[in-house]
């Protein structure tokens, strides 16, 4: 079998693309920092219920309950999902990781359940990459859906 240069390039990069994509760590901005999450950087692989702009905004998921309620529900809605795996729970921080299907890139959620508010905030970035091509909004808004009961 014949290659040209072009196959070997696309062989090549997408070999290291998966293989960057599985080796890649948890990144160190991870966790509650004065109370809120880190910010987007500003490619638009991130969302978050605490950024301001159109870009990287999505809604805190509404919900009511005990501490340990929401927690639990929120782990199990996570690991139904597909590639989702709960990593940490911390009274009412959650930390998840979520492999996509193909390339198996991994994406970081992070969820805060402030009892007060009957809000819990939310935050999902890809670990690598410029764009997602939405799918960290569209985990978020599954996610949302699944808790919620809501289509």
């Amino acid at each position: 079998m014949k290659y040209n240069i072009f196959s070997f390039m696309v062989i090549t990069v997408s070999t290291v693309l998966v293989l960057t994509a599985c080796s890649s760590k948890a990144p160190d901005n991870l966790g509650m920092q004065d109370g809120h999450f880190a910010l987007c950087p500003d490619s638009p692989n991130c969302v978050s219920s605490e950024a301001t702009d159109d870009k990287h905004k999505v809604a805190p998921i509404v919900m009511n309950g005990s501490e340990d309620k929401v927690m639990v529900d929120l782990a199990n809605t996570i690991e139904s999902m597909f590639g989702g795996k709960v990593i940490e729970v911390k009274g009412p921080y959650l930390y998840a990781e979520y492999t996509s299907r193909i390339m198996r890139f991994i994406d970081d959620l992070e969820c805060y359940y402030d009892i007060e508010k009957a809000l819990i905030q939310i935050r999902s970035a890809s670990r690598i990459g410029y764009s997602d091509l939405g799918a960290n909004r569209k985990r978020v808004e599954e996610l949302r859906k699944l808790l919620t009961g809501t289509k």
